[in-house]
């Protein structure tokens, strides 16, 4: 059964342990189709998908060759939705697709036409889906300016830096809260939960690089992300895949107890490369934007260590979080952040 809110139009009630294999590899397939249907993709973020779906094959499990396949075009949306029997695991697959497609802009034509032919191939219902697609459109969006205007752009910002500790200290608390909502986030089962992480991540890169002078626009925090390594769209990829996989892997290797273990690593991950992301760009708008590329890869690599040592302090945080927020308020809590 869905439930329909204004804010959160539909809430597909799937359980991910009573799925197979054929049905938690189709959903991926349609994920990774999604986030190669723009067309735009490069080395680097082929590498990266490659890496994520490597870290999940086992065996019985051959996710790098449906990587391959995707990649390779050797599969198609007719042959994943033939795998996917129930209405609520097709739904979940759309959901996740138009996520996925969301995760780094707008959509564009391409992915508009990947979306249409997947609705179609999974025999679903589009004015019902409609909703949902500007629902998560809504919220890919909302968290920083798409683009500034001219008298405000960020390359004519004067950096106004905060060198008080207290002022520091203020800025290192918002980064923990930010950190501590994306693991939560990311232990919540709803689509969008997942997809919300890239969001309040830019929003918090917004507010750091303001508190330092810096008005921001949704293009200079991707390019800055992506200095780090950091991708939109695989972090989407690979927060769907671990609560497909890792659920699955679950069930060969330790039941439901290794399960809920996989999903509390996942938070853990979460909470490390937003309070990283954070932190690293605390020191780059403050040292005045001087950093390299090549220094802030390796300064976030270090901050993630330092973030996954400090997880277990606010493991406790993280779940309360968890059961405080309102899947079908997203939108608001992400503006509001």
């Amino acid at each position: 059964m869905n439930t329909s809110t204004p804010e959160h139009p539909i809430r597909t009630n799937v359980n991910l342990e009573t799925m197979n294999t054929s049905e938690h590899e189709a959903i991926l397939t349609v994920c990774l189709m999604a986030a190669f249907a723009d067309g735009g993709k490069n080395d680097a973020e082929r590498a990266e998908f490659k890496r994520i779906t490597e870290g999940f094959s086992s065996p019985g499990l051959d996710t790098a060759k449906l990587y391959q396949d995707v990649l390779m075009k050797r599969t198609s949306v007719e042959r994943a939705a033939s795998a996917l029997p129930s209405p609520e695991s097709r739904t979940l697959a759309y959901e996740m697709a138009v996520c996925v497609c969301d995760a780094d802009d707008a959509l564009n034509a391409a992915e508009k036409d990947f979306l249409s032919s997947l609705r179609r191939a999974l025999a679903l219902d589009a004015p019902t889906m409609a909703r949902f697609e500007e629902q998560a459109g809504a919220l890919a969006l909302a968290s920083v300016p798409l683009v500034l205007p001219a008298a405000v752009a960020e390359s004519a910002a004067t950096p106004i830096i905060d060198v008080r500790p207290e002022g520091a200290a203020i800025t290192d608390q918002m980064v923990l809260n930010y950190a501590i909502l994306n693991g939560a986030l990311e232990l919540l089962p709803e689509s969008l939960a997942t997809m919300a992480i890239v969001p309040m991540q830019m929003k918090m890169v917004y507010r750091v690089g303001k508190e330092h002078g810096y008005t921001l626009d949704r293009r200079h925090i991707t390019e800055l992300l992506g200095a780090a390594g950091v991708g939109l769209t695989s972090q989407v990829v690979e927060g769907y895949a671990r609560k497909l996989l890792g659920g699955l892997l679950g069930k060969f290797g330790g039941g439901l107890a290794r399960t809920i273990g996989n999903q509390a690593a996942s938070s853990a991950l979460t909470f490390a490369s937003t309070w990283a992301l954070g932190k690293m760009a605390q020191r780059y708008y403050a040292g005045g934007r001087t950093l390299s590329a090549l220094q802030m890869r390796e300064l976030f690599s270090a901050l993630v260590g330092e973030a996954k040592s400090l997880h277990e302090r606010y493991a406790g945080d993280i779940q309360a979080k968890a059961r405080s927020v309102n899947p079908a308020q997203l939108l608001s809590l992400v503006r509001e952040q």
